[in-house]
């Protein structure tokens, strides 16, 4: 039998995790179930892993970094003529499909999430997955104003905050009820809001005066 890496173990045993998680719960993520789902030994997962909680640690980490792709704008400029809302849009609907193309990921993650908040001492942990979100949706965001040549109105890690919100929501509402028209309709209204957010940078331009320009309303002597 070939000799699997490190690496190939720990990426082999986070992919069981999730699919241990997703089906039966994080309480019945116990790592005999784990190293049986992945075809592996009790030897092999500590080999690789001290504990059952590193690995959900790596677990959090390896879902959210495949995330970060999903999340960042997915239309290209057209002419130099990308709209806020339309990349918004299309960015949103590329996070969906991954959610479609894999829902076991995403209710894995709740799971964990539920788990982390209701387990003594894995609060950070909860804090930490969201801190991530929170991350990735602010530098999709950043993005989407480099490509656009806007500006945000508002900061964008709260902006951030809402974007995340919006696609919990998404998620969890599809996950239930597997709508797909619901879902675009959900899409649709996210991204008009979060577009309003924005604005063009050459109108915030405008509208700083200049050192020669007369104040209005200013009263002559």
């Amino acid at each position: 039998m070939p000799r699997i890496s490190a690496v190939d173990r720990r990426t082999a045993l986070v992919h069981a995790a999730v699919r241990v998680v997703a089906r039966d719960g994080v309480a019945a993520a116990t790592t005999r179930a784990i190293v049986a789902e992945a075809g592996m030994s009790l030897a092999s997962f500590h080999y690789v892993f001290s504990s059952r909680d590193e690995l959900m640690v790596e677990l959090i980490n390896a879902v959210v970094d495949g995330e970060e792709s999903a999340f960042a704008p997915a239309l290209e400029p057209v002419d130099g003529r990308a709209t806020m809302r339309d990349t918004v849009r299309a960015g949103l609907q590329n996070y969906f499909d991954g959610v479609r193309a894999d829902p076991d990921r995403e209710k894995a993650m709740f799971e964990l999430t539920q788990w982390a908040l209701r387990e003594p001492g894995f609060e950070p942990l909860a804090r930490r997955q969201y801190d991530r979100y929170f991350s990735v949706a602010e530098n999709a965001l950043v993005a989407a104003a480099e490509l656009t040549d806007s500006q945000w109105i508002r900061p964008t890690a709260e902006i951030a905050r809402m974007l995340v919100t919006l696609t919990d929501g998404l998620t969890i509402a599809w996950l239930v009820t597997r709508d797909d028209k619901a879902a675009a309709a959900t899409m649709d209204f996210a991204a008009d809001a979060v577009a309003e957010l924005a604005t063009p940078a050459r109108e915030l331009l405008a509208r700083i005066p200049t050192p020669d320009a007369p104040i209005p309303n200013a009263r002559t002597r």
